[in-house]
C-alpha cells in the first residue's frame, strides 16, 4: 500500500466508526490527523500520523497532569520520598505492562528530574503490512485504556485537581532551544512530529477528565 492509499483507508474507517478527525498541516508527514476516541465529548485526542520515509502509521496521545495534582505530588515528594519513588516506579511498570510505547515528563530541578509527573505520552506504530481496521481500532483502544488507567491512578492518589493543566518543564526547555520538543512516537525511530504545548490535548474536555 502507498501512503496515499493508507490515508484514504484511514479516512474511510474514521467515517465508518463515526470518529471526529481533522487533517493537520504537517510538512514532515504524508498525512496527519487529530482523532477523538472514543467518539463523543468525553473522548481523548489522538494523533494519527503517516511519517514521510516510513511505511507505518503512528498513533499517539499526550496527557498533561493537572496543576493541582502536580502540587499534591510535590508535597508527597517532600514528605515521603520513598513512597513517592515507589509510586513513580509502579506507574512506569503499569505503562510497560500495557504493551505500548511511552514517555513520562518529570519536573526538573536543574539537571535532575525528581518530579512531579507533568505529562505522559503513549504511542503505537502499525506497519503497512499489518494494517487492518481491526488492528487500527484496537490500537486506539489499547492506548486509550493505558492512559485511562494512569489517569485514574493519578486521580485516586492525588485528587481531582483544579481543572487546569500544569506546567511541563521539558516543553519550556524545547521552546528555548535547550531540548527537543516532545515526540508523538517513541521507540520507533520515526521522524519527529512536534507539538507545542498550546495545542492542549485536553482542550474542550470536562476538567474532571484531565489527568
Amino acid at each position: 500500500m502507498t501512503p496515499e492509499e493508507v490515508s484514504d483507508q484511514l479516512k474511510q474507517w474514521f467515517t465508518e466508526e463515526r470518529l471526529t478527525a481533522k487533517a493537520q498541516n504537517d510538512p514532515r508527514a504524508n498525512a496527519h490527523f487529530l482523532v477523538r476516541y472514543p467518539g463523543g465529548k468525553q473522548g481523548h485526542m489522538f494523533a494519527v500520523v503517516i511519517p514521510k520515509g516510513r511505511d507505518l502509521v503512528a498513533v499517539s496521545s499526550m496527557t498533561r497532569v493537572d496543576e493541582g495534582q502536580q502540587k499534591e505530588m510535590k508535597e508527597h515528594m517532600d514528605d515521603e520520598e520513598s513512597d513517592w519513588s515507589e509510586w513513580i516506579h509502579e506507574s512506569r511498570l503499569h505503562l510497560i505492562r500495557s504493551g505500548v510505547d511511552w514517555v513520562v515528563h518529570m519536573g526538573h530541578q536543574e539537571e535532575k528530574k525528581p518530579g512531579p509527573m507533568q505529562a505522559f505520552n503513549v504511542s503505537l506504530p502499525i506497519w503497512f503490512d499489518g494494517l487492518s481496521k481491526n488492528e487500527f481500532m484496537n490500537s486506539l483502544r489499547k492506548l486509550w485504556l493505558a492512559k485511562l488507567a494512569l489517569i485514574h491512578e493519578i486521580k485516586y492518589s492525588y485528587g481531582p485537581g483544579v481543572g487546569k493543566p500544569g506546567p511541563v518543564d521539558d516543553w519550556k526547555k524545547a521552546k528555548s532551544g535547550q531540548n527537543q520538543p516532545p515526540m508523538d512516537v517513541s521507540e520507533t525511530n520515526t521522524p519527529q512530529v512536534e507539538y507545542d504545548e498550546k495545542m492542549s490535548f485536553g482542550s474542550g474536555f470536562d476538567p474532571s477528565e484531565w489527568a
